[in-house]
C-alpha cells in the first residue's frame, strides 16, 4: 500500500516537473500562456466512522493561465497585440482556431496568415458603411492599384481686399498680371489619374463689393465670367449658395470631360491684402500600394501613394465563457469545445474586448522566477515521495528477516 501512495506521488512530481519544464522552455513564445497542476487526493474508501488512510495523490487537471503577458513593441506592422481580453480567430470556414499569438505575415497569394500558414480572420467592409460583423473573411492585402477619380468639387476659401483697386488694363489677359487682380491656382485630376492645373483669376470691378472670377484648365478658358458680390460687412452674397458650377472642359488626356464646382460659400472682402486659407478638393490619381495600419479597433487599412486609405477589415476577436474549457492545439492556439461555450465574436474594444497595439507582440505570461521555486518545490516533493519508497523497502525488508 505505501509503495503505491510514494508511486501517485513520484508520478504527481513528476508532472509538475513537466508542466514546469514546459513553462520555462516556452518563456520566450509569443502568446504563450503558463499551466499549473492541480492536484486532487485518492480515497481508497471509508467506514466504521473512521477516517479512511488515503491512496495517494492524482492529476487533477492541467489548467493553463490566461493573464495577460507583456507587449513588447516591434518594427514590424503585420504584428499585432491584444491588450485585455480576447482571441485572434485563424484558419477557415473549416477549422478554426484562436490564438494571442499575433506574429503575423503575408504569403504568397497575399492572405495574412500566421506561422502555421492559418489565415486571419476579419469582418469584411461594407464600403461607407462600416463592417459586416455578421460573418467572417480571410484578410487579404490587396496587391493592386488604387483606381483614380475625378475632380468634381473644390472647396476654395480665400480673402479678398476690401480696398483693392480695379486692375489697370483690359481686356483681361492670363498672361498678364496687370489685368487681373490676383489669382490662385490647384491641381485636380481627371478620370484617367492625369493631373491638370486649374488657375481662379479675380478681378475687382468698378461697381463696389463686386469681383469676377475666371476659371482656366491648362491654360484654357472654361465657362463664362462669374461674378462675386460681397455685403458691406465683407460676407459673400451672390451667389447665395456659395456654389459656381463650370460647363465641362475635355482633357486631351482621352479622359472623361472634367465638371468642376467650385465652393466659395467661405470667401470674404476684409481688411487690405489678398489670401487662401484653404484649398481642398475631392479627386486623386493613380496610387501603389505603400503599407498596411491597423488601428486600437482593429481596422485594417490599406495606404496608397495617392493618399487614399482603403479599409480591408476589421480583425474579429473571439471571446468564450469558460477560457479554461479551451482545448490546447499547439502553435500557441486553442480550439473551441462544449466546455468553452461557442465562440462569441466581435470588434476590438467593443463588449468588454481587448484593445489592439500593431506592431507589437504580447510575450508569455511565464513568471521565470516562479517557476525556479516550483522546480525546487516539485524536487523536494520526488525526493521526499522516494525515500518513502526507501523506507517501506527498509521496513519490509526488516519484516522479512524476522526469525
Amino acid at each position: 500500500m505505501t509503495f503505491r501512495v510514494a508511486i501517485s506521488g513520484l508520478n504527481a512530481a513528476q508532472s509538475e516537473l513537466a508542466a514546469t519544464a514546459n513553462n520555462i522552455a516556452n518563456s520566450s513564445t509569443s502568446g504563450f500562456k503558463s499551466s499549473r497542476v492541480q492536484f486532487a487526493e485518492l480515497y481508497s474508501g471509508s467506514g466504521g466512522g473512521q477516517a479512511a488512510v488515503g491512496s495517494g495523490v492524482k492529476v487533477a487537471g492541467v489548467n493553463q493561465q490566461f493573464g495577460q503577458g507583456a507587449i513588447n513593441f516591434t518594427d514590424n506592422g503585420l504584428d499585432l497585440a491584444i491588450s485585455g481580453k480576447g482571441f485572434f480567430m485563424v484558419g477557415d470556414s473549416e477549422s478554426r482556431a484562436y490564438t494571442r499569438a499575433g506574429a503575423f505575415k503575408v504569403d504568397r497569394n497575399g492572405f495574412v496568415v500566421n506561422g502555421a500558414d492559418k489565415r486571419l480572420q476579419v469582418f469584411p467592409p461594407l464600403g461607407e458603411d462600416g463592417f459586416n460583423t455578421s460573418t467572417t473573411t480571410d484578410l487579404r492585402l490587396t496587391s493592386g492599384v488604387s483606381a483614380p477619380s475625378a475632380t468634381g468639387r473644390i472647396d476654395l476659401s480665400f480673402n479678398l481686399p476690401g480696398n483693392a483697386a480695379v486692375p489697370a488694363k483690359t481686356p483681361f489677359d492670363p498672361a498678364d498680371a496687370d489685368t487681373y487682380s490676383h489669382s490662385t491656382a490647384m491641381t485636380v485630376y481627371d478620370s484617367l489619374g492625369a493631373a491638370h492645373t486649374a488657375t481662379v483669376y479675380l478681378s475687382k470691378t468698378a461697381t463696389d463689393n463686386t469681383w469676377q472670377q475666371r476659371l482656366y484648365v491648362d491654360g484654357n478658358a472654361v465657362g463664362a465670367v462669374q461674378t462675386l458680390e460681397y455685403s458691406n460687412v465683407g460676407t459673400l452674397i451672390t451667389p447665395a449658395t456659395g456654389e459656381i458650377t463650370y460647363p465641362p472642359y475635355t482633357p486631351t488626356t482621352g479622359a472623361a470631360p472634367l465638371t468642376l464646382t467650385y465652393d466659395v460659400g467661405t470667401s470674404t472682402q476684409y481688411g487690405n491684402a489678398f489670401s487662401v486659407s484653404a484649398i481642398n478638393q475631392d479627386g486623386y490619381t493613380t496610387g501603389r500600394l505603400i503599407g498596411v495600419e491597423t488601428n486600437a479597433e482593429g481596422v485594417v487599412q490599406a495606404r496608397f501613394t495617392n493618399g487614399r486609405s482603403v479599409p480591408l477589415g476589421q480583425i474579429a476577436i473571439a471571446q468564450f465563457a469558460s477560457v479554461d474549457g479551451l482545448q490546447t492545439l499547439g502553435d500557441t492556439s486553442w480550439g473551441e469545445t462544449f466546455a468553452s461555450g461557442p465562440a462569441l465574436l466581435s470588434s476590438a474594444g467593443n463588449g468588454g474586448m481587448g484593445s489592439i497595439q500593431a506592431g507589437a507582440l504580447e510575450g508569455s505570461n511565464v513568471d521565470v522566477t516562479q517557476q525556479l521555486v516550483n522546480m525546487i518545490t516539485a524536487q523536494r516533493n520526488f525526493q521526499a515521495n522516494a525515500k518513502m519508497i526507501s523506507t517501506s523497502d527498509n521496513l519490509s525488508q526488516t519484516i522479512i528477516n524476522i526469525r
